[in-house]
Formats: C-alpha cells, structure tokens, sequence
C-alpha cells in the first residue's frame, strides 16, 4: 500500500504533544490527520514547522512507536 499516492486536500490536522515535561522546555507536538480513502493510516506533520513537509504512517506504525492515534 502506498500512503503518498492520495492527495490530503483540506483535511484537519489535531495536534498532539507529549514528552519535554522539564520545566523550561517546549512540549514535543505533532499534528495528525486520518488519510482520505485509506483505512487506519495517518499523516504527521511538526507543529512547529508545518510546512517543512507531510510523512504518513500505518496506524499499526504509530501502534508499534508508542503513538495513540485518533
């Protein structure tokens, strides 16, 4: 299965943090969408720099990394 293949389009992207909890530092934070048309497959961007690109993932890929999906 090839998760590139698909265009997003508009899809909204949550966002998600977790990790950096010492106090000073900045949250880790990703945003995350479902892929239109693909079941249980996801698309990650840094929410920091959203447009530095779009990787996309299984659910069980995220599953297997210790990320909860939506």
């Amino acid at each position: 299965m090839d998760l590139y293949v698909g265009q997003l389009g508009d899809v909204p992207f949550t966002k998600m943090c977790g990790g950096n909890q010492q106090e000073g530092e900045m949250e880790s934070c990703v945003l995350i969408a479902p892929i239109p048309g693909v079941a249980d497959a996801y698309a990650l961007r840094d929410s920091k720099n959203p447009d530095a690109g779009t990787l996309r993932f299984t659910g069980d890929e995220l599953r297997a990394a210790g990320i909860a999906t939506i």
